[in-house]
């Protein structure tokens, strides 16, 4: 009798157990279930085709990425992601040479008088950068990196190289930086096209100095315009975000909660010039075509339909009423056509509405510029428009900006000068009474410097008001002029050993 109750409470137990196991597992999966719907990450989708040709173009292993990860109450779960990403973002620590000018007035206005010597000051300057390929290519900012005389990277586990800067893209605020080594961490590209309004991401990057930082925040809003300018080709699709972004996160990381990269930290809306609950990145998709073109080109390749559509903040300031209409327009209205109009030769007309860039919707001008600036002259693409109150399908071959589908590849910026050039020693620069210098060694007859007047044996001191001291230097300040959209202007002071300092202005856009 009293082994049959005992093993009536054995059996009772072990129903208990299994029952809770049961129950655990169930309320497990429940668990999980919520917590894919209440903050699921579409950027966990398929990366997109063109974001997956760049990232072929710097060897990313497609599989090191983190699956979408919750608490066991359902919460999103950063630390995976914020630990997988402090590894693959870098410290940028830049040196610019800067001189205080001294001009004689006597000098200036009467063309005598003793040149007085300048004094160079070194500016350091910090922010943030992204590896993206195990063999040391790292994206940042333009303009964390503009005129730098040096470029150094601290990575995570506090190793320190010298970078060279492969390649930068003012309109885009992008630069392509490049250490020598193997093996680095990198962040993997994401499917920034796929980010959600509401989504969580992280901001990872090194404000104010302060390395490794980690902040989480959700995106506020996608493709938003007229934030850097109004540039034709100046960014107008960036993804808001409310993570708190500060001064030296610039060129640092936007981050899915799965790890992948999905846009570069840019710049922040403030009236104290800290964060102010807004803060804007370039989505990966545009980022990452520009960092492939910089390696493989040398120069950004930018697509155009040769279209114009109306703008409608210039218009509301003339006719409300008629601006109010347009805003109402749900794609992009074509007003007129460029002087080589890759749309007008397919067959597209003037009053058409863009609804739809190879089937993905276009509601503004920001989503087709968003969407263009992923493809590369030559390629073609299906427009769909809306005419009559139908819509219409065109096969659109884009161009360049000068109306051809050729690739433009960079040159050596120095050759465009027609000019050579070989240093001057510290004892020289003493003698001479100059801090900063260069000597042209020759020029060509149909050169640059020889149509300004510049002759061998003429001393640079500095161009743009930017010391220079090496061959380096002058292309260097060639490359970033010339890859402005407008002013491709150097300003050059230099002078003639025992003559007066002189500024000669050399516009690059001539051509030889």
């Amino acid at each position: 009798m009293n082994t049959g109750k005992s093993k009536n409470v054995i059996f009772i137990v072990l129903v208990a157990i299994v029952s809770s196991v049961v129950t655990l597992l169930g309320y497990n999966a429940l668990s999980k279930n919520n917590g894919k719907n209440l903050f699921s990450d579409s950027a966990s989708e398929k990366t997109s085709e063109h974001v997956g040709v760049y990232a072929e173009s710097f060897d990313q292993d497609k599989n090191v990425v983190l699956t979408n990860l919750t608490t066991s109450e359902g919460y999103p779960d950063f630390t995976e992601a914020a630990a997988k990403s402090v590894d693959g973002v870098v410290h940028v620590k830049t040196k610019t040479v800067t001189q205080q000018q001294y001009i004689n007035p006597f000098d200036f206005f009467f063309g005598f008088g003793d040149r007085m010597p300048s004094q160079p000051r070194e500016q350091v300057g910090f922010g943030s950068g992204v590896i993206i390929s195990k063999d040391g290519y790292i994206i940042t900012n333009n303009h964390v990196v503009a005129n730098a005389t040096e470029v150094s990277v601290t990575l995570n586990d506090n190793r320190e190289f010298i970078a060279k800067v492969a390649g930068t893209d003012p309109n885009s605020d992008i630069a392509l930086l490049k250490i020598e080594g193997d093996n680095f961490p990198y962040l993997t590209f994401g499917n920034s096209d796929a980010l959600r309004v509401g989504e969580w991401v992280l901001a990872v990057g090194n404000p104010f100095n302060l390395t490794s930082t980690v902040t989480a925040g959700i995106v506020s809003a996608k493709n938003r315009g007229n934030v850097m300018g109004g540039g034709r080709d100046d960014i107008q699709a960036f993804i808001q975000i409310d993570a708190a972004v500060n001064p030296g996160n610039s060129g640092g990381a936007l981050v899915n909660t799965r790890g992948e990269l999905v846009g570069i930290n840019t710049l922040i809306y403030s009236r104290t010039g800290d964060f102010a609950g807004y803060a804007f990145a370039v989505p990966i998709s545009i980022a990452g075509k520009i960092a492939a073109d910089l390696k493989e080109y040398g120069t950004v390749q930018r697509a155009f339909l040769g279209i114009s559509a109306p703008n409608i903040d210039n218009i509301r300031r003339e006719d409300p009423d008629k601006a109010r209409e347009l805003s109402q327009i749900k794609g992009v209205l074509i007003s007129d056509f460029g002087d080589r109009s890759a749309a007008k030769a397919a067959g597209i007309q003037k009053g058409d509405i863009i609804k739809a860039i190879n089937n993905v919707p276009i509601h503004n001008f920001a989503e087709l510029q968003n969407q263009l600036t992923k493809y590369r002259p030559g390629e073609k693409v299906n427009v769909t428009v809306e005419r009559d109150g139908s819509n219409r399908s065109f096969t659109v071959e884009l161009t360049n900006n000068e109306g051809s589908t050729e690739i433009t590849r960079s040159t050596n910026a120095v050759n465009s000068l027609g000019a050579t050039f070989k240093p001057i020693s510290e004892e020289r620069k003493r003698a001479l009474g100059i801090s900063s210098g260069i000597e042209v060694e020759s020029v060509e007859s149909n050169g640059l410097f020889r149509k300004e007047g510049i002759n061998k044996g003429f001393i640079i001191m500095r161009i743009n008001n930017i010391a220079i001291n090496s061959e380096s230097d002058v292309a260097n300040i060639v490359a970033s002029t010339n890859n402005r959209e407008q002013d491709k202007v150097l300003l050059v002071a230099g002078f003639y050993p025992n003559g007066r300092t002189q500024y000669i202005a050399i516009d690059l856009t001539n051509k030889r």
